[in-house]
């Protein structure tokens, strides 16, 4: 039995997908290599510790998922060949693809399932520990069967079984180790359809066709080099010049981005992003002195101009947010829910009675504005939103870090007020938005999740009960509730709604356009000569 997603479904038809831009009369070709280019350097190469984009690009080439999905976003066989939902929704079972090897020439079994999910999803993944929640154990009583058994049912969790979410690694390779420290963190071996080859630190890694992949005849190409270019004018040279033929993930400056479409020989998607619904958030430390106070992060927000703050350093290529679910979703439903529109006088009244005056100088306190350290313009998105505090009397001093210190001052020691980032909120909220507003998931050292601390039992409440509710109205009344709470309480305040896209070049064939595209392995892509 194919068990289809309640709601999730909905929402996935509800979005207008497009098919593969390539016209179909295209027949494959195999050989070659295609040099593709991602910023930032990932850190470690699987997904299962960190699901990071720069990371599942380059990571997800090779490994599977227990399914892969269609361009509604319908469950389809990965490793699993079948799968059936036990009446009442309280177990899955899942019939594993025989004669599947690893690249080390071991066979992939159920165990391998069980302890991806048990030891290490479920432990380390930030994402996965929302995800399976319910999952409480996995029989496996035989090598192609593994049974997961669930505290209660999970409507949202088919949609969770791909090979970026829930990475399946080898548990042989695993078993006994210390996980976050394993040597094949960074030389990956997986069931996918690369093999890894060679990563130079501060260059490139090298993806080798796996020629005893599962699927047969595939992948097409020999080989994927991805190359780090951390000035994104050069990579929009490498673009144009055709250094480079792949580039995920807004590559160029987005300055570039109506320019490039009329480069020849280049093309531009915005395909293969709507799974994640990319946010840009601003979270608040509830934490903290000045944050702490309901006044203060609703005066932030109506000082700040979502419409400029696109149109300006995101040049229109997103939309203003008007809630944590994104517009694009099902569940999304803005009535009844605060509204902040951009107000100067509004946010100088409640900063005013909640009794923070301006000194001397016109400032009332200082904040430390923290921003995910990927690329420029988030860099200059913090240099938006400080200016327009400034205009309220707020000096939101923005901490420029690398990437390892953002992390350890804002999710584990949570050293910070505010901070700026972007986020993947996905349209069934189960899956991506609850992370910052569920007090279960707080924990320090945990990257992604809930850095305000934010903590409200009604809150939890509603979340548990959606995550549980098999009636599609019932639970879409739930969420409204949640996104309503959500913004009367403002832990998180929406800034945009993001629109991502690839420049690649017109040789490159075959890229996944599916709801997921970006994130899919290079299966099916080839080069025309």
């Amino acid at each position: 039995m194919i068990y289809t997603r309640r709601g999730l479904c909905a929402a996935a038809a509800a979005i207008s997908f497009v098919r593969p831009v390539r016209a179909a009369e295209d027949n494959p070709v195999s050989g070659g290599t295609l040099i593709a280019v991602i910023q930032p350097e990932p850190t470690v190469l699987s997904s299962a510790f960190l699901a990071n984009y720069y990371v599942g690009v380059v990571a997800n080439n090779m490994f599977d998922g227990l399914l892969r999905y269609d361009m509604q976003f319908n469950p389809l066989p990965g490793l699993a060949e079948s799968w059936e939902v036990a009446p009442g929704g309280l177990s899955i079972t899942f019939h594993i693809r025989k004669g599947v090897s690893w690249h080390d020439g071991k066979l992939f079994t159920a165990e391998d399932v069980r302890f991806s999910f048990m030891e290490v999803l479920k432990k380390y993944s930030a994402r996965a520990r929302t995800n399976f929640e319910p999952l409480i154990g996995i029989d496996t009583p035989d090598p192609q069967t593994a049974v997961f058994h669930l505290s209660a049912p999970a409507p949202a969790m088919i949609s969770c079984f791909d090979g970026h979410d829930a990475q399946i690694l080898p548990a042989h390779l695993y078993q006994g180790t210390d996980i976050l420290r394993n040597p094949y963190n960074s030389k990956p071996v997986g069931t996918g359809p690369f093999r890894f080859k060679e990563w130079a630190r501060g260059e490139y890694i090298q993806l080798d066709r796996n020629p005893d992949y599962w699927d047969k005849g595939k992948p097409y190409l020999d080989k994927i080099i991805f190359r780090f270019i951390p000035d994104a004018e050069s990579r929009a040279d490498a673009l144009e010049t055709g250094a480079v033929q792949y580039g995920p993930y807004d590559s160029i400056p987005l300055a570039d981005f109506k320019r490039i479409k009329s480069v020849p020989g280049l093309a531009v998607s915005t395909k293969g992003y709507d799974y994640q619904s990319q946010m840009l958030l601003l979270e608040m430390n509830i934490r903290r002195n000045y944050t702490s106070h309901l006044e203060v992060r609703q005066a932030i927000a109506h000082a700040i101009s979502l419409d400029r703050l696109t149109e300006t350093v995101w040049y229109g290529v997103g939309r203003a947010a008007t809630s944590p679910v994104p517009s694009t979703s099902v569940f999304y439903n803005i009535n009844g829910a605060p509204r902040y529109p951009y107000d100067v006088a509004k946010a100088n009244d409640l900063l005013d009675k909640a009794g923070f005056a301006r000194d001397a100088r016109g400032t009332r306190f200082s904040l430390a504005l923290a921003y995910m350290p990927f690329n420029d313009t988030l860099k200059r998105s913090a240099e938006f939103v400080h200016q327009s505090l400034k205009a309220v009397g707020i000096d939101a001093q923005i901490r420029n870090t690398d990437l390892a210190s953002y992390t350890q001052k804002v999710y584990t020691d949570y050293d910070f007020d505010l901070n700026l980032g972007t986020f993947a909120a996905f349209f069934d909220p189960d899956m991506g938005l609850i992370r910052f507003y569920w007090s279960k998931l707080l924990k320090a050292g945990i990257p992604w999740v809930n850095a305000s601390g934010y903590s409200n039992p009604k809150m939890d409440d509603i979340i548990v009960q959606q995550k549980r509710e098999l009636d599609p109205v019932r639970r879409k009344e739930l969420i409204h509730q949640m996104q309503e709470l959500a913004m009367t309480d403002l832990p998180v305040l929406p800034l945009m709604e993001m629109q991502h896209f690839t420049v690649y070049s017109e040789k490159l064939h075959g890229l996944n356009q599916a709801p997921d595209g970006a994130l899919v392995a290079l299966t099916t892509a080839w080069l025309k000569n």
